[in-house]
């Protein structure tokens, strides 16, 4: 019996993004399912899909990728595979074992953010040292700065929408202050706090290319400098005063503790602090 062909074309992209879009993912998720996808029609050049192929392209990637990312992309294909109903062409994941600790050379300090918000102050940069500081105080997401406006900055409270959940998300005292500061100068009544000079929200590629800016005056090295970054400094914070994971996993917005978990990881260093103060050792 002749098996049937399968054939990735432009157009069962474009099929699979609209139904992504209908379950209203994210729009990141959209962009990078369409980068993968996109990457895979270049790379078969015309050939037709099958188990070997994606095989061999697995194994090429996997010579060239991190593990996370090559599992990134299979992550990617295999739901497009599911959508057209082609799901005996679906390859595993790599097999990545659990981190114990997590890399110090990619990891930002308490110390180190506290440089970054200082150097953008020293260059006048009033927006992003808030924004930063905002990101980090609140533990959201860079996408979901749109979501702290005047009237949270009123209340005290955000409602942040992502991937269908919704949850409420708490500002400070002190960061509310610094915030109806800032919308005084701004003569802001409405709307989202942070805005390009036309009106609209900033996106994370207004605020990747800022924070990259501060690196050489703020003596932190640029592969520590990232929004989601602040991110997990928060989480690493908040889980050492409360060790509360499940708590964390709500105010993150996390549908999995198995994912919050990557977040609290410490450092080998403060690891091996800790042995030592076990104080074991007898002789």
């Amino acid at each position: 019996m002749k098996r049937k062909k399968h054939v990735l074309t432009a157009e069962h992209i474009y099929c699979y993004l609209n139904y992504l879009r209908e379950q209203e993912r994210a729009a990141a998720t959209l962009q990078k399912y369409a980068h993968d996808l996109n990457a895979l029609l270049g790379w078969l050049d015309g050939r037709a899909l099958t188990k070997t192929v994606l095989i061999v392209w697995k194994e090429e990637l996997t010579a060239t990728h991190a593990p996370a990312t090559v599992n990134s992309m299979i992550a990617a294909v295999n739901g497009f595979l599911a959508f057209m109903g082609w799901r005996e062409l679906a390859v595993k994941p790599l097999k990545i074992q659990k981190a114990i600790f997590c890399d110090e050379h990619r990891e930002l300090t308490r110390d180190e953010y506290t440089r970054l918000v200082r150097a953008a102050e020293r260059k006048e940069n009033e927006r992003l040292a808030l924004i930063l500081q905002t990101l980090c105080a609140t533990g959201i997401r860079v996408s979901e700065l749109k979501f702290i406006t005047v009237e949270a900055v009123r209340t005290g409270r955000a409602e942040v929408t992502n991937k269908g959940k919704r949850r409420a998300v708490f500002l400070p005292d002190k960061l509310r202050r610094l915030l109806r500061k800032y919308l005084q100068g701004q003569k802001k009544t409405a709307g989202a706090v942070f805005t390009t000079r036309t009106g609209k929200p900033l996106d994370r590629s207004n605020i990747w290319r800022d924070m990259k800016a501060l690196c050489e005056s703020a003596g932190v090295e640029p592969g520590k400098v990232f929004p989601h970054n602040l991110r997990h400094l928060f989480a690493r914070t908040y889980y050492s005063l409360e060790k509360d994971l499940s708590r964390l996993a709500d105010i993150l917005g996390h549908s999995s503790v198995n994912t919050t978990r990557i977040y609290t990881v410490e450092s080998g260093t403060v690891h091996q602090r800790q042995m030592e103060r076990m104080g074991l050792i007898i002789t």
